[in-house]
């Protein structure tokens, strides 16, 4: 039987920065690999004047795929790598020309060479490839032109016709050579704008983080104007009570009997209500954790459940690096609450919580045994809400699953906050 839950979810900005992957900018750099490909695969097998040895032409063909294959893994790491990739691309662009002399299809190869190398090279390394393929275009495109003649009679027919073929490949390498550059600022400006949207994700999210700093402040300050109030107020008038009820115990003739009774019960609950609002002023001090980290904090706050309800939870604190302050509260309160709600309404014998970073992610756990509840019709619950809030100030997700006699699981997962780079 499926479970019933409620989930309250506030979009991450780590989930939706990765959500965005890959973007418009890559996308548009990827089709256009493709139809170079397909262009360049249309060219290779249309009809020769003097045909083509087909072993050669199934080998540019394979080729040709294993240009494609090269498009969908690009090396990013280490610069060794990136060399040995585009000297790879550079050796099978040469071999196909060896294959196939027919220039048709060398352009378009070379510049799906320049456009992978702006995603995986810096201004300086783009330069170096474009003109390594522009170079290797040059070359191929005089390879094989037939020397000037210098005889005094020599047929103007055959000079004007290598006259005409060597204008032609000059402004055939002119405009190979434009259009070089003119990828080259295409795929650096999309990958220019791409780095600004970078950015701007990240500052926004940096600002969101400041802004709920500035918000957890002022929710501190007026916390500790509360409980202050509460102390100096609710707290003396109470313990005068106490006062005054010891006092009236230690007068009371031995034969009143009924009176002593009523008053101590009275003093009992004066003194329970003492403690009660001495617990509501801790709770709402702003640091509940007091100089201590997260993980003593909890194992503390364990140690007092148990001592309560002689129940031992099972830990697993699993933390690799510091969590910040305000995340680290509201861990806190989250899971004080937590043990408080499990303490009062759920009869459970076994409560387990864990607490573990994966990557940049805080993963929270909070499982009991007891009597548990139908989610649908608890809705009104501060504590419950108090989670949720917490939860989603800090752009996480908050599941609860719970029903009748079945226990209680919460599970929490708040991104940590990414600085700008």
């Amino acid at each position: 039987m499926q479970r019933p839950f409620i989930r309250s979810a506030a979009s991450s900005p780590g989930q939706f920065f990765k959500s965005r992957l890959p973007n418009h900018s890559f996308g548009l750099i990827l089709y256009l690999e493709w139809i170079l490909l397909g262009l360049a695969f249309l060219i290779e097998i249309r009809p020769a004047r003097f045909g083509i040895n087909a072993t050669a032409q199934m080998l540019v063909i394979l080729i040709l795929l294993g240009f494609g294959l090269m498009g969908l893994k690009l090396p990013t790491q280490r610069t060794r790598y990136k060399v040995l990739y585009t000297a790879l691309e550079l050796g099978l662009l040469g071999l196909t020309f060896w294959l196939d002399q027919r220039t048709g299809f060398f352009p378009l190869l070379g510049l799906i060479i320049v456009i992978r190398s702006c995603l995986i090279f810096q201004q300086a390394g783009r330069l170096i490839v474009v003109a390594l393929v522009f170079i290797s275009s040059v070359l191929m495109l005089f390879w094989g032109m037939p020397p000037p003649h210098h005889k005094p009679h020599h047929d103007v027919s055959s000079e004007l016709i290598a006259n005409t073929i060597l204008t032609l490949n000059i402004n055939t390498a002119i405009t190979f050579g434009l259009t070089l550059l003119f990828i080259l600022l295409l795929v650096n400006a999309l990958l220019a704008e791409r780095q600004s949207r970078e950015k701007l994700l990240l500052a926004n999210e940096q600002l969101r983080f400041y802004a709920l700093r500035i918000e957890d402040q002022a929710t501190l300050q007026e916390r500790n104007r509360i409980a202050r109030e509460i102390h100096d107020a609710l707290g003396h008038a109470l313990t005068a009570q106490s006062i005054q009820l010891e006092n009236a115990l230690l007068f009371l003739p031995p034969e009143a009997e009924k009176t002593h009774s009523f008053l101590q019960e009275a003093q009992r609950l004066g003194a329970r209500a003492l403690q009660e609002v001495r617990r509501s002023i801790a709770t709402l001090r702003s640091n509940p954790l007091q100089g201590r980290s997260l993980e003593a904090a909890i194992t503390a706050l364990s140690a007092e459940f148990q001592a309560t309800t002689g129940i031992i939870p099972t830990l697993l604190l699993q933390v690799s690096q510091p969590i910040p302050i305000e995340m680290s509260t509201a861990l806190y309160r989250i899971i004080q609450e937590s043990l408080t709600n499990i303490s009062k309404h759920s009869v459970a014998t076994q409560v387990s919580l864990q607490l573990q970073q994966n990557y940049n992610t805080i993963h929270l756990q909070i499982v009991d045994n007891g009597q548990g509840f139908d989610p649908t019709r608890n809705t009104t619950g501060f504590g419950l809400q108090g989670m949720r809030e917490r939860t989603a100030a800090l752009g996480g997700q908050f599941l609860l699953t719970s029903e009748p006699l079945q226990g209680c699981h919460i599970a929490i997962s708040i991104p940590l906050p990414q600085p700008v780079l």
